[in-house]
């Protein structure tokens, strides 16, 4: 592949073996890859040169993680990937509410990263308004506000469809509680998760086959919930 047509990446992270580690993986998968050892390098690198996406430590020498995110959210949507031996649910929430597109914990299945990656570059650019979402046997048309699985109608409440159209809009991105509490019941609301649980159990039901293993929407324990595009 032409060097100009691979996507760049930008690795941040200041442990030179997983610098190594993550070059060898992504160039051989089609990308060009870019390095900072520190967040304020970071930051630089991507003021000055073009990332179609980064992946991103939290364990930076200078300047956390989370800050990183805070500051790059003030100029850029570019999409963000953290990768990060935190394994807390404090700490992804913390990364995924700052503006993280994603969050893969370390050590890492060099697929799962892979595939990670091109949902966050496929969902980086918000593509012109679409009016109906299609994926595996659901249908969601935004302008007639229908629903249908199976090309069956489904009947949803109001509650239900603004729960469901949100995480469509970010289907295969992590949504944490309190992103979808403060965007469906509004910034009073971000910590009445039961509304949330509640609502998701609704969904299920009328939307999975089997509610008690879900192939469509995709817990995170402690953190939120995933859309899962087939």
């Amino acid at each position: 592949m032409n060097n100009e047509l691979k996507p760049t990446v930008l690795v941040v992270d200041d442990e030179l073996q997983m610098r190594r580690l993550l070059r060898v993986c992504l160039e051989g998968n089609g990308y060009k890859v870019i390095e900072a050892v520190s967040g304020q390098e970071a930051l630089t690198e991507l003021a000055h040169r073009k990332a179609e996406i980064v992946v991103l430590d939290l364990g930076l020498p200078d300047l956390d993680g989370v800050t990183v995110l805070k500051r790059l959210r003030e100029w850029s949507h570019v999409p963000v990937v953290v990768l990060s031996v935190r394994d807390r649910e404090e700490d992804k929430i913390a990364a995924l509410d700052n503006g993280a597109d994603d969050y893969v914990t370390k050590p890492f299945a060099t697929g799962e990263l892979l595939a990670r990656l091109r949902v966050a570059q496929r969902h980086a650019v918000p593509s012109a308004e679409v009016s109906v979402f299609r994926s595996g046997n659901l249908e969601m048309d935004f302008t007639g506000r229908l629903v249908k699985l199976g090309g069956k109608e489904i009947k949803l409440t109001a509650t239900e469809y603004s729960l469901l159209r949100m995480l469509v809009r970010h289907a295969g991105k992590v949504l944490t509680h309190r992103q979808i509490l403060r965007e469906v019941w509004g910034p009073n609301y971000e910590e009445q998760t039961h509304y949330l649980r509640v609502y998701i159990a609704h969904l299920r039901e009328k939307l999975e086959i089997d509610p008690s293993k879900p192939r469509l929407i995709s817990t995170e324990p402690g953190v939120g919930y995933r859309f899962l595009e087939e």
